[in-house]
Formats: structure tokens, sequence, C-alpha cells
């Protein structure tokens, strides 16, 4: 009886061919420029609070939904949560944010900070 092969010269060509547009879509992302004179913007159940330079270091204490509070501190050009009043502290663990569209979401507290503005990363590729 013959044993049928699982895996054939075709399969191992599409697998790296979804391998590499994996790691180019990391690179890309991860290699964007950080945002020079850009903005955080800090919404509370969907309407922006506040506007903040991300230049200027700052601790701030943002007053979410149903009580709830987050500490957001801006420092050396990146924003982040230092402390949430939320029970799982996802927002507390997410790295601190930088580039233009990133952003850190703590739903229990309903609020959204996100960076604006600035420089938007370019691609430079050779094909």
């Amino acid at each position: 009886m013959e044993q049928k092969k699982i895996f054939g010269r075709r399969d191992l060509i599409l697998l790296l061919v979804v391998l590499a547009i994996g790691l180019a879509g990391i690179l890309f992302l991860y290699t964007r420029p950080a945002v020079s004179d850009g903005k955080v913007e800090v919404a509370v159940d969907g309407e922006v609070v506040m506007t903040l330079p991300l230049s200027e270091d700052t601790e701030v204490t943002i007053s979410g939904f149903d009580g709830g509070e987050n500490l957001l501190v801006i420092s050396d050009g990146k924003a982040e949560i230092e402390s949430a009043s939320c029970p799982d502290g996802v927002c507390v663990r997410h790295y601190a944010i930088s580039r233009d569209g990133e952003s850190i979401i703590c739903l229990p507290n309903r609020v959204v900070v996100t960076i604006r503005g600035g420089e938007k990363g370019e691609v430079d590729a050779i094909a």
C-alpha cells in the first residue's frame, strides 16, 4: 500500500510566501519613525476630552466611565498608561506609544489614548 505525502513542493512554497509576507508586515509596523511634533488625543466614551503635546513631559489623571481612573504619563516623546482602576490592567501592560495612529485602549474605563499628527512613516523599498 502506497503512503500519501502530507506536504508537497507547492505546499512548502505557499508556506514560505505566507511567512515572508507576514515578516514584511511586522517589519513595516516596527520600523516607522517616531512622531516629532505629534499630539496625544484622549477620548472618554467616544468623546475627545483633551489633547496634549507629545513633546512635553506630563502626568494627567483621566476620569473614565463610571468613576474609573487612568494615569497617563507622557515622557521622552512617548505616552503610556502608568496605572488604571480597571480590573484587568491590559492598558497598563501595553507598550508606550509614540507613532502616528498608535493607540492604547482601556475598555472598562472607556478611555482611548491616540497619537495624532506629526511625521508619518514613509516606506522606501527596492523590489
